[in-house]
């Protein structure tokens, strides 16, 4: 947590510095070169997290974009942050796997004298799925065929594939200057988002896989604690189906955007 306070406190400066000596370069500068601009999100892009946004101005004050966002599957990033809300011993998090891929429709009012630039508040709409891999360890003790004695317990892996999707709407706000003649530069400043997710996690067993040990599974996922998602786990004849549902909340800034007008 101490690292993620001086990452975010760099982060703050670095805004400051950006936002002060563009607005010195732009201040009586006006966006030129048509009415669209074809952006994607740096701060993102260093995290395999890839980002493509339209823009279209519609008055000297407001613009719509859409924008498409993937981060092909990998390893959890923040596993420490995922322990906090997804609590169970018997999960591994080294192997735990997220992919996601999520469209955003937004409008823009900006502020300045000028099109698509300066600062600007923009409510958006956003619909996002995540595609998840969720490895889990457990034990089962199979029944014994002899009466009074017990058998040793069985070590198990089971793997949980689905995916969540969800339904948000939200605001940020930021600046956007104009560094070359089709040069754009666009700031996230803060924001955030609020709304709705379900999903659905399947566990396919091998063959031969013993009752006992699915009973066993469904007890061990129905220890997982992900306040404040609801989880609801049940057997098939052949595996576990895991059905989520819950809010869905995110923090939408800190973000460096460079684009094209055309």
């Amino acid at each position: 947590m101490y690292c993620c306070r001086i990452i975010q406190q760099n982060m703050k400066k670095l805004f400051f510095i950006l936002l002060v000596g563009i607005s010195s370069i732009t201040n009586a500068q006006s966006l030129v070169g048509g009415q669209n601009i074809l952006k994607t999100n740096l701060s993102s892009d260093a995290l395999n997290n890839y980002n493509l946004t339209f823009e279209r101005s519609l008055s000297r004050f407001m613009s719509v974009s859409l924008s498409y966002r993937k981060m092909n599957k990998q390893k959890l990033p923040l596993k420490e942050l995922a322990k906090q809300f997804i609590q169970n011993p018997a999960i591994d998090f080294d192997n735990f796997q997220i992919g996601n891929s999520a469209i955003t429709a937004e409008a823009r009012f900006y502020l300045g004298v000028s099109k698509m630039s300066g600062l600007y508040l923009a409510p958006y709409a956003r619909m996002a799925t995540f595609d998840l891999t969720v490895p889990l360890d457990y034990t089962y003790i199979p029944a014994s065929p002899i009466p009074n004695v017990t058998l040793p317990a069985i070590p198990m892996h089971a793997q949980l594939d689905g995916t969540i999707r969800s339904t948000s709407y939200g605001v940020y706000t930021g600046m956007q200057f104009q560094l070359l003649t089709k040069l754009v530069l666009d700031l996230w400043i803060v924001g955030g988002h609020y709304g709705t997710s379900n999903g659905k996690l399947i566990f396919v067993a091998p063959n031969g896989t013993p009752a006992l040990a699915l009973t066993e599974l469904k007890k061990t996922i129905d220890q997982t604690k992900t306040t404040p998602f609801n989880l609801t786990t049940s057997t098939t004849s052949n595996g576990i189906v895991t059905d989520t549902e819950g809010p869905w909340a995110g923090i939408r800034g800190l973000g460096v955007t460079i684009g094209l007008r055309f």
